[in-house]
Formats: structure tokens, sequence, C-alpha cells
């Protein structure tokens, strides 16, 4: 439902189909490239990628949903050195492996996405009533 949103709302803005697919997927690509899957959150460089990108890009949301949603409640054994013995436990993997943000719950993050979605929409709508507008 995000790519349809933001499909409609690119494609509200360019009368082209061929620019608004390409806007679209270097949107989703950017999105993508900074929602920590290809680089963890803190390894983003600063200016632009980290602030404002990974915090806009809603691909974030969703990973971090679903890594609280797969770890919360499961420890695993490590098993490297001769460790043996010793657990990581749930939240030591979310915070220092993947670098989630702990300080709110994944449907905290399942209300962004869903939050974002209708923000998308209502552009869409709003976007959509200005062109009506210029034209009449």
């Amino acid at each position: 439902m995000w790519v349809e949103s933001l499909m409609m709302v690119v494609s509200s803005v360019f009368s082209n189909p061929n620019m608004g697919i390409t806007i679209c997927g270097g949107i989703v690509g950017v999105m993508i490239l900074t929602a920590g899957f290809y680089r963890l959150p803190n390894d983003l460089p600063k200016p632009f990628w980290k602030y404002p990108m990974y915090f806009v890009s809603f691909h974030k949301y969703a990973f971090q949903g679903l890594f609280k949603n797969e770890f919360l409640g499961l420890t695993l054994a490590r098993d490297q050195g001769g460790d043996r013995g010793t657990y990581l436990g749930d939240k030591e993997i979310l915070r220092n492996i993947w670098q989630v943000e702990m300080g709110h719950n994944k449907w905290v993050d399942l209300a962004i996405m869903f939050g974002i979605i209708v923000f998308y929409r209502v552009m869409f709508l709003a976007i959509t009533k200005i062109k009506e507008k210029i034209k009449a």
C-alpha cells in the first residue's frame, strides 16, 4: 500500500507515465538504501542519508517492526571463541547487532507505516484537487 500510495502521488505530479515510473523507482531505491537493509543505521553518512532520509523511509519502520517481532523473547547461544554457556539476549541482538531503535514497540512501527499511507493518500487528494482548480 505504501508503494501504491507513493505511485499515486508521483503519477498525479507527472503526466508522462514513463517519467512517473522512473521517478518513483528512484525514490523507492533511495528509501531502500537508507532503511538499514544494505548498511546499518549507525553506518549511514549523517548529512543527507541519515538525516532526513533514514527517518522518512517507510522501509525503516517495516524492518524495525519485523526485527522486533522476530527477535524479542529470543535468546541465542554465543558459541564464538570458547564462550560456551553464555547467551545473547533479545535486546542485545536488536540494539547492538541490528541497531534497532528500542524506544517503542512493533505496534508503533505499524502505526507509523499506516500514517505514512494516509499521508500519501491525502497528498494525492490535495494535488488532484489543486490540478482540477488550475484547469478550471
